[in-house]
């Protein structure tokens, strides 16, 4: 079923910008088997572009490696560095759609991921959260989605292994996206 941008009230074509102020980009994975860490990516962009239909729109999105935070430091700066994402190399880690389907309660984007240099197509799954006005005036919709990788696919590879059994750190990676958009200014 093809759903026109008509059918959602308040939602327009055009280039629909990420308010980083009013999103989140966040991920977990397991630790030591027992436990998730959980973390952000505290800097992106991402453009949401309506087309006439939520089948002819795109999203794209750029986050940036050094901005993760996992709230400890020592832990960010391993996670930067070579075992993890190689940010020197590899500063950004990139989303690009190539399609959307479903309805907005039930949205599937699947689209090209790029971790360290590494591509792989992934399907995220979420919702369009509606069209508001805001008291200042300003067209906003919200995004949420999620996804699990992992993380081995994209070449990061490094555990260590614990006494009892088992590794250090967990394969699947799971990221939760919140993101709120700007309507296009005329």
């Amino acid at each position: 079923m093809t759903t026109t941008v008509e059918q959602i009230n308040g939602l327009t074509q055009g280039a629909w910008t990420a308010d980083a102020s009013h999103s989140h980009v966040a991920w977990s994975v397991r630790h030591a088997g027992i436990s998730k860490v959980r973390g952000t990516f505290d800097a992106f962009t991402s453009t949401l572009t309506i087309g006439e239909t939520l089948e002819q729109s795109t999203v794209v999105a750029d986050i940036d490696v050094a901005s993760i935070n996992s709230k400890d430091e020592n832990r960010d700066g391993h996670v930067r560095g070579a075992d993890f994402f190689d940010a020197e190399n590899h500063p950004a880690i990139t989303f690009r759609s190539t399609s959307v389907s479903g309805t907005p309660d039930d949205l599937a984007i699947v689209g090209d991921l790029t971790i360290r240099g590494t591509t792989q197509e992934v399907t995220l799954t979420g919702e369009l959260s509606g069209v508001v006005t805001d008291p200042f005036g300003i067209t906003r919709t919200g995004v949420t989605a999620s996804t699990t990788i992992s993380r081995k696919a994209f070449g990061i590879t490094w555990n260590a292994a614990l006494e009892a059994g088992g590794v250090l750190v967990g394969d699947k990676v799971t990221i939760d996206l919140d993101v709120e958009y700007v309507a296009p200014q005329a």
